[in-house]
């Protein structure tokens, strides 16, 4: 629901915020985990302009947990009362500011488990090149959400640096392998999403209630080994290729902050089979987004505020493929 928060021309007492270039605007308010520099005490933050607002000092919402597990009406009422004190001065406010320079990002919460899905069909269909020339998709992509779970305990902040990964490497599909530093590193800008308040074991969500579940959103590095990935995939996908590494943004955009981005899906192409029942999708179930991947001249990819950057760190300098 579109509400007050999305005004074009609300702005906030946080003059920064008021800039037209200005990646944290009042209408964005996305969380994040940090804690001062030089402290130990781990906080909630809210970005306004180029400042985190203190989340539990000012707001009583101490931890990024809390917002996870609220159900999607206290998540809203949330985030209007962000905006609501953001946007009228009370006297002393300023006392939970502190500039976003001066805090150290972290993860935004702990990650339990995580699974990545071949959600876009030009992705699948690139990939399966890969082991599958002639036939890329498979028969099941345009039947059901097709995933594997990664390696949760590597998953890292933006900006941690990532050692290139070695494994076993084929000049030829038949092989014999030799162990290698991966040549063919890359990167993949991707979405990631933040689940909660969950669901017992066992117990399904209904495709209907499954955007109520969906707590947040962030940008997401999914590092690939591709020549490792080649040989090591066959028969059952993704293991050393895909594990060494997953980074993503300290910043959780909310779902209603992207409330004025909402629209329907892509059309099914005519020849697609169409979903079962269970996986039949609400008809404004999409939103209008644009990631991009910013890459320096000398080939390194770096990190900054509100934007996707990556930076790789080499075991050897001689390791990098030409």
């Amino acid at each position: 629901m579109i509400d007050t928060t999305h005004d074009p021309g609300l702005e906030s007492w946080v003059e920064s915020a008021n800039r037209p270039d200005a990646d944290f605007p009042i209408q964005n308010l996305p969380y994040a985990t940090f804690r001062r520099r030089g402290e130990d005490q781990i906080r909630l933050g809210i970005a306004i302009g180029e400042m985190l607002l203190d989340a539990g000092q000012a707001l009583g919402i101490p931890r990024m947990s809390a917002i996870f597990s609220m159900p999607p009406q206290l998540r809203t009422a949330a985030r209007r009362h962000a905006s609501d004190f953001l946007s009228k001065y009370t006297p002393g406010a300023d006392r939970w500011l502190i500039p976003i320079a001066d805090a150290e990002l972290l993860l935004p919460c702990p990650i339990p488990d995580y699974t990545d899905f071949y959600a876009s069909l030009d992705q699948a269909t690139n990939v399966g090149r890969l082991f599958r020339p002639a036939n890329p998709l498979l028969p099941n992509y345009k039947w059901l959400p097709v995933a594997y779970h990664g390696r949760a305990s590597s998953v890292v902040v933006s900006g941690t640096p990532v050692r290139r990964p070695w494994g076993q490497i084929v000049s030829a599909p038949e092989g014999p392998p030799v162990y290698s530093p991966c040549r063919l590193l890359d990167y993949e800008v991707e979405l990631g999403g933040f689940l909660g308040p969950g669901n017992p074991m066992g117990e399904p969500i209904p495709i209907a209630e499954a955007e109520s579940h969906l707590a947040g959103v962030c940008l997401l590095n999914d590092w690939s080994a591709r020549d490792i990935q080649t040989w090591e995939g066959q028969p059952l996908g993704p293991f050393l290729a895909k594990n060494f590494a997953t980074s993503i943004s300290p910043w959780v955009i909310t779902l209603d902050a992207l409330e004025p981005f909402r629209c329907a899906g892509p059309p099914r192409a005519e020849s697609d089979p169409r979903p079962l029942a269970h996986l039949a999708p609400p008809a404004d179930g999409a939103f209008r987004i644009t990631l991009e991947a910013c890459q320096t001249n000398d080939g390194a990819i770096s990190h900054q505020p509100g934007r996707f950057f990556v930076h790789v760190l080499d075991a050897r300098p001689d390791d990098y493929a030409p």
